[in-house]
């Protein structure tokens, strides 16, 4: 008993034959050096930014023309108080950031100079670090 291959299974069998032969048949490289070829060397991944780098980064990535580092002089962590001043007082900060767990530092990321508004009086209370640009 002979089977007859249809045209239209036989049109499928070669579509399939050829797309696992182009699936299997890549050329592979291996990691293996002969004499003579350069070798590769793989650069090590940058570590990853932490504290107060990651924060900085994310507030340019905001790409604000101002940023600033505020922080207690007496080294203490800010508290609701320190927040509810510097949100009063700088009210034209867009964006803070901190991700410090102490909660020592905030960046602050803003279009408007704050040497043109508050700047001094949050001098008074507070270290303050101009970060734009650098």
């Amino acid at each position: 008993m002979t089977h007859k291959i249809t045209s239209p299974t036989l049109v499928v069998m070669s579509l399939l034959l050829a797309a696992i032969l182009s699936t299997s048949c890549d050329d592979v490289k291996t990691n293996s050096s002969s004499p003579g070829s350069p070798s590769t060397q793989s650069t090590p991944a940058p570590s990853p930014k932490t504290g107060i780098e990651a924060d900085l980064a994310y507030v340019r990535k905001g790409q604000y023309t101002y940023v600033w580092v505020f922080s207690r002089k007496d080294g203490k962590p800010l508290d609701g108080n320190d927040g509810a001043f510097l949100k009063t007082n700088a009210p034209q900060v867009v964006d803070w950031v901190t991700s410090d767990p102490g909660k020592k530092y905030v960046v602050a990321g803003t279009n408007f100079d704050l040497a043109k508004g508050n700047l001094e009086l949050l001098k008074k209370r507070f270290n303050v670090e101009d970060y734009t640009g650098k």
